[in-house]
């Protein structure tokens, strides 16, 4: 997650972009932006997160994360066959030195319907957060409750996050170390409060490229000096630890993410998914049954291609 986000990770360098090949450099850039737009547009398609005449509103913090959503979605909108419109929103949480026109400026640049809500939560923060204690979750319900209201009143039927596919990775890791569950942030889901629709379409992008999008769109980033401005966050541990996994054994993270959205209901231990007490023989095969003590064949062939560095990992 960015800087100005409650969730903030530790954002990765962005990929080094050619630079002594103007041309080599925009091919690369049409490239990473065109992969952007086909991840972003498979993730709406798979979670059905926008249809028809749907009004978007894209939470805007200033940080790399959404001004990529956004100006993705920008770029589907204009050949999208199903017709939707997109409203920025920015908090301006009042926080010390805070640019208030970057963000304006740049939307009016852009030519995008935008809403900037003022509402002092950083002094609430800052006020009853003790020092070094972590900020992210008053922070972030605080922001959470002020993006409702706004999206009410600008009749929006989805908010749109600027979650990516390492912030989905991290707090699974998260809930799994620390909250003894096997959760993590859902593409699309219903605000707690039951008025709204989330979507995060990035669920599907990494954050290196939106970092490497950012740079090479040169978009003028703000910095958060709330939750950015926390170096021991168990978030950004989390983040650390699924870097070193990619280095030293490439396909993990990868395989994990797949994981994600294929989830065998049946073979876990939670009794509110599966009536064990009402489970029978049936005398009949069971495809999803217990292969008890077998060798799973797949399993073993997809283990033994990860130690190859060669495994196909299919997203379906």
């Amino acid at each position: 997650m960015e800087h100005g986000s409650p969730l903030t990770g530790p954002a990765p360098d962005a990929p080094a972009l050619p630079a002594r090949d103007p041309r080599r450099a925009q091919f690369e850039v049409n490239k990473l932006a065109k992969r952007l737009q086909r991840q972003v547009g498979e993730a709406i398609a798979d979670y059905a997160m926008i249809e028809a005449g749907d009004h978007v509103m894209v939470c805007l913090s200033g940080g790399k994360d959404s001004y990529g959503l956004l100006d993705v979605l920008l770029a589907l909108q204009r050949r999208s066959p199903v017709p939707f419109t997109l409203v920025a929103v920015n908090l301006d949480q009042k926080q010390p030195g805070f640019p208030e026109d970057v963000l304006p400026g740049y939307l009016r640049g852009r030519g995008v319907d935008f809403r900037i809500a003022e509402q002092d939560t950083y002094s609430v923060v800052k006020r009853l957060v003790p020092e070094g204690a972590t900020m992210c979750s008053l922070c972030s319900r605080l922001r959470r409750g002020v993006l409702y209201r706004v999206a009410g009143e600008l009749g929006a039927t989805k908010i749109a996050l600027g979650h990516h596919r390492d912030d989905l990775m991290a707090t699974f890791f998260l809930n799994l170390f620390f909250g003894g569950k096997l959760k993590t942030m859902p593409p699309k889901l219903v605000s707690d409060d039951g008025k709204h629709v989330v979507i995060r379409p990035l669920a599907y992008v990494r954050e290196r490229d939106l970092a490497a999008y950012a740079a090479a769109k040169a978009f003028p980033l703000i910095p958060c000096t709330l939750c950015g401005s926390q170096e021991n966050l168990q978030r950004k541990q989390v983040s650390l630890m699924l870097r070193e996994w990619e280095r030293k054994h490439p396909g993990r993270v990868e395989s994990i993410f797949h994981a994600l959205g294929k989830v065998e209901a049946t073979h876990l231990l939670d009794r509110t998914l599966t009536d064990f007490a009402a489970i029978r023989a049936t005398g009949s095969p069971d495809p999803s049954g217990d292969i008890a003590f077998d060798v799973d064949p797949l399993l073993e062939a997809a283990a033994d291609a990860l130690a190859a560095g060669t495994i196909p990992l299919a997203r379906g």
